[in-house]
């Protein structure tokens, strides 16, 4: 195996003071998970790892067990013996977290301990403000960086018009055009990418996030779709995996989504401007609707604020209420589930002894 520079890959003083506490074991990053599999990255090089039974017995959720991205401590170095074993999962700096697809109660982690996310959304048939401002919640609440990559730019024959909108939700957030037609058509990312930073890349499915990729590589290293008859990128991305940039620094891909459901989100970011009004309301707990004094309201009548960002922001609160409720109950269950275990377990060791005692 190739020898690796875990310090290339992100490592920094806090994540090696935290690995340090675990002395018989050895601290890898993950670069691809394939449900329980893992492909880890050591100092000695990359090699496959699956999950102690201790983590999957004890994580009461999807969000809990490692993924693509998180520092964790394995049991060895090669593959000699069998695969790597992952015994633990390293504190995480940032975390992109979504409900997971299927359910209405269990999240999925997308990527972990990533600097900067690229928010990537078509100047063609994919523009939505109302989907961006639901990406910008879920970015800022991971504690990395957002920024707004615009692709497809070529196809777009109003660009300006499309950068005023975009500029009134992304508030506070670098916002970049790129083609995939031009030669470097994609040079403003760049500048976001150093020795052992760590980025991702989200978006809708088809929206050019590989193309993207394989320009920073160099190389056609992940599968690209063509544009279909509709303007309407295909969906390439199967998993989620970290590479290595030639020119320095981490880049995760990960597969195109036809939505996206909020986990947890930072409304009071992303949506800074209605906050920011809300505190002149009349009320304290004004719900924006119907309330005499209401500032919002006002700046909706005013032109100031479009009424279909109030609605999304409303919307959004709604949605991470009913969540909340949804994640206590599931929270509720899986403690409940883990008694029953214990104690069935418990019946069973003391059946047992009534038995050696008879004998």
């Amino acid at each position: 195996m190739e020898k690796s520079n875990l310090y290339s890959l992100g490592l920094n003083s806090g994540v090696a003071q935290e690995a340090a506490l675990y002395k018989e074991l050895h601290l890898a990053r993950i670069s691809v998970q394939h449900k329980e599999l893992y492909m880890v990255i050591t100092e000695q090089g990359e090699l496959r790892a699956g999950l102690a039974g201790k983590l999957q017995f004890l994580g009461s959720g999807n969000g809990d067990y490692p993924a693509v991205g998180d520092w964790v401590m394995v049991d060895r170095l090669d593959n000699r013996g069998g695969h790597a074993i992952i015994q633990q999962r390293l504190p995480r700096s940032s975390v992109l977290v979504r409900r997971a697809a299927g359910t209405a109660y269990d999240s999925q982690v997308m990527a972990a301990n990533i600097d900067v996310v690229f928010i990537c959304m078509a100047l063609n048939h994919d523009f939505n403000l109302r989907r961006l401002e639901r990406y910008l919640s879920l970015v800022w609440d991971s504690r990395a960086k957002p920024v707004v990559v615009l692709t497809k730019a070529d196809l777009c024959p109003e660009l300006s018009g499309k950068l005023s909108e975009v500029y009134t939700v992304a508030l506070g957030v670098d916002v970049l055009v790129t083609t995939a037609m031009e030669e470097d058509g994609y040079g403003g990312i760049r500048q976001y990418i150093a020795e052992g930073t760590t980025v991702a890349f989200i978006g809708s499915s088809g929206v050019g996030k590989s193309t993207l990729i394989n320009r920073l590589l160099g190389s056609e290293t992940l599968a690209t779709g063509h544009i279909r008859a509709d303007d309407r990128g295909r969906h390439t991305t199967t998993h989620r995996q970290l590479l290595l940039l030639p020119g320095g620094g981490m880049v995760i891909d990960t597969p195109g989504m036809r939505e996206l459901q909020l986990a947890n989100a930072d409304l009071g970011a992303s949506f800074a401007d209605i906050e920011q009004l809300a505190g002149r309301c009349r009320f304290r707990d004004c719900s924006h609707d119907s309330e005499p004094g209401c500032a919002v309201q006002a700046a909706v009548r005013e032109g100031t604020l479009a009424a279909g960002r109030l609605q999304n922001y409303v919307k959004l609160q709604h949605e991470l209420s009913y969540q909340g409720l949804n994640s206590r109950q599931l929270e509720q269950e899986k403690t409940n589930r883990m008694f029953k275990e214990v104690g069935g377990r418990k019946q069973a060791r003391d059946l047992g002894k009534q038995k050696q005692k008879r004998r």
